[in-house]
């Protein structure tokens, strides 16, 4: 067997991407490896949203080449891929600064890797693959290897909104969403594999449509699934969010109360210089309803301070609207240009001290909301879908329905069932708690 070693970069579509390419090379006698050293063929699946990422990539390139030399010594030859957003973005750039670079392939082309491997055997030079055909990788996906207790399933891939500041449609493509039969066929794959919960991914998956089927139905359909005990959808656009979709939330029982909707500032002028379409306002009345919908829902939201021409006004209108909603996490980045994007070329770039500034009270307060949370949940039984070992002997991590890592003192042979767990207490990252039969005994 050969060895593979996939490193991944960003979001969970890159995970599920990369667990797909070792299932496509898995056939031509790739094994994944946990470490680049030895490996027969390297792949660094990028991401591009933010400004340093690609100086990230080519610093580990730098690395790898000399692994890569290493091996040739050895009488080997070491492969050198580079996947993702980052390949899509700059592949000729690669090319030219990475010498040591055998392959470059956009996200929408990794299904072609195995003709890139057969073709740089054939002859010198690189392989460079950074088209965009419409969801054609998916036609060509091997079935799951194997799965977590937890697993991603992508849905939908690519976007249409154009926010000013994101990278996303230039790299991963418009939206395309899969076909119903083909998402339902490998969830049910998964479920047999051991996967009791699906993660729904998509660059916008409240977008996703396809022969007349919305998100909800696609979760009502899930849902059939026996095996499949519970059901999340990542990353949400608030202009998706339907009547269907809202609806489902208090309807299908196993859709979590779970929702990461961001809104990445709470100043109008800002959303608008963003391109979000949507009011600060409108945000506020799609949680309300929301909410109503199911009161439980606990929410998450990604912010972005400092985008070009953001006042002390500005900044302040997002930390009351973290205020109004209250969240249970969520993620908080300076604002960083991307090339090609049209915040880059913008005028009144907010200097670098004032996005720290404002980026430290943000989080601050953010961390405030999620330690409030975390302890609302003290002296509560709460279901724990228990997913692996923990560090710590005789300990095993699971998750509550809002997503929250809980450790229990139990054994192993829980993994992949779900449980009553009181919770005791609050760390910094985590709930530790004990089982509900164990507290009655």
């Amino acid at each position: 067997m050969k060895k593979l070693y996939v490193k991944t970069y960003g979001c969970q579509m890159n995970a599920y991407d990369s667990a797909k390419m070792a299932d496509l090379l898995a056939p031509l006698g790739y094994a994944a490896a946990d470490k680049p050293d030895g490996a027969d063929m390297v792949i660094l699946n990028t991401c591009h949203i933010r400004e340093k990422a690609a100086e990230k990539v080519y610093s580990e390139l730098g690395r790898l080449k000399t692994l890569k030399a290493q091996k040739a010594r050895d009488g080997g030859r070491m492969l050198l891929a580079v996947a993702g957003c980052v390949a899509q973005a700059e592949g000729e750039e690669i090319v030219a600064r990475a010498p040591a670079v055998d392959m470059v392939v956009g996200p929408q082309s990794y299904h072609r890797l195995p003709e890139m491997i057969a073709r740089t055997a054939r002859q010198s030079g690189h392989a460079l693959e950074t088209d965009f055909p419409a969801l054609e990788k998916f036609d060509s996906l091997m079935p799951p290897a194997s799965s977590g207790v937890s697993a991603f399933l992508t849905v939908q891939e690519g976007c249409d909104k154009f926010c000013t500041f994101c990278v996303v449609p230039y790299t991963r493509g418009s939206e395309q969403s899969r076909p119903p039969q083909d998402i339902l066929c490998e969830a049910q794959q998964l479920a047999d594999k051991g996967a009791r919960e699906i993660v729904l991914l998509g660059q916008n998956v409240n977008a996703y449509h396809a022969e007349g089927w919305g998100l909800a139905k696609l979760c009502d359909a899930i849902a059939k699934i026996d095996a499949i005990a519970r059901i999340r959808y990542t990353t949400s656009h608030p202009r998706d969010m339907t009547d269907e979709l809202i609806a489902a939330h208090g309807s299908n029982p196993k859709l979590m109360p779970y929702l990461h909707l961001p809104v990445q500032s709470g100043s109008d002028a800002v959303l608008e210089a963003m391109n979000r379409q949507h009011r600060a306002d409108d945000y506020r009345r799609l949680i309300e309803r929301i909410r109503q919908a199911r009161p439980d829902m606990a929410l998450t939201s990604d912010f972005i301070v400092g985008f070009p021409g953001e006042s002390d006004a500005d900044f302040e209108a997002t930390l009351q609207l973290v205020r109004d909603i209250g969240y249970a996490t969520a993620f908080s980045f300076k604002y960083s240009k991307r090339p090609g994007t049209p915040a880059s070329t913008m005028r009144k770039q907010v200097s670098e001290d004032v996005k720290t500034a404002r980026l430290d009270v943000l989080q601050k307060l953010l961390l405030k909301q999620q330690y409030e949370f975390d302890d609302s949940q003290i002296g509560k039984t709460v279901p724990v879908l228990f997913e692996k070992r923990a560090r710590d002997a005789g300990q095993i991590m699971g998750r509550t329905p809002y997503l929250q890592p809980v450790h229990v003192q139990a054994d192993a042979s829980r993994i992949g069932r779900i449980a009553d767990v009181k919770i005791a207490r609050r760390t910094a990252n985590s709930l530790h708690g004990a089982l509900r039969e164990d507290v009655l005994a």
